[in-house]
């Protein structure tokens, strides 16, 4: 087994969020301040009721709470939820890309109200990061996982067996960032990047591997077991 050194980091708010929070606020308070000084307070109030739930909404978008797995399970052998979301695709498909056989394809749709943290699903080591332009189709059908933006990182678990994991861009996600580097270890527990707004994450895994989700099921990033490895 990989010897673990966890790389724990106290953020409640999301780095990918920090500027944009900050500067919203400013500009949310500058307006806001602006419109208290007229003698109607009918639009300070609208506007105050109005972007203060809409930022609420950004703030709540890039929350990043501070999540340890701790099942007793081998780790070598789990598989856990990349993403905070509710399970979308279950199903055996032909991926003709990397490994050119049949996988198990578990798919986690994020809405605008998850946490867009992606996690490592497994232990292990990054064998390579790939980075595809491509459509932005609605995140939750069949054709986004291939012809959506995407970011694919393989990784090597310490049993040899090579996991996919997939970032996909949706309709209204415009960025996606990976944190893995080709070469490094990886754990359960670290970041493995993040998506901004509505967006998708897919896990490809051996045949035989064990469900431990189902249709429709929602899931918390670092915590779900979606499936144990043979």
């Amino acid at each position: 087994m990989i010897k673990k050194i966890k790389k724990f980091k106290k953020i409640r708010i999301h780095r990918e969020g920090t500027d944009t929070l900050l500067y919203s606020f400013i500009a949310y308070a500058a307006i806001a301040l602006l419109l208290y000084r007229l003698d109607n307070k009918l639009f300070f109030w609208s506007f105050l009721v109005i972007f203060g739930a809409v930022y609420g909404v950004v703030l709540n978008f890039y929350r990043c709470p501070l999540r340890r797995f701790s099942e007793t399970d081998e780790t070598e052998k789990v598989v856990v939820a990349p993403a905070d979301g509710k399970i979308v695709v279950i199903e055996e498909v032909d991926e003709n890309e990397y490994f050119h056989d049949r996988r198990l394809m578990i798919s986690i749709f994020m809405s605008l109200f998850n946490v867009h943290a992606n996690w490592f699903p497994v232990d292990g080591k990054v064998k390579f990061v790939h980075h595809k332009d491509g459509n932005y189709h609605k995140a939750w059908l069949p054709k986004a996982s291939e012809e959506n933006e995407r970011a694919d990182t393989m990784i090597t678990t310490p049993d040899g067996e090579d996991i996919l994991c997939r970032q996909i861009a949706g309709a209204m996600a415009r960025r996606i960032v990976t944190y893995a580097k080709e070469g490094e270890d990886c754990y359960i527990d670290e970041h493995l990047g993040f998506i901004k707004l509505g967006s998708r994450v897919d896990v490809f895994l051996p045949i035989g591997t064990e469900v431990c989700v189902k249709m429709g099921q929602t899931t918390t990033g670092d915590q779900t077991i979606i499936a144990k490895l043979k």
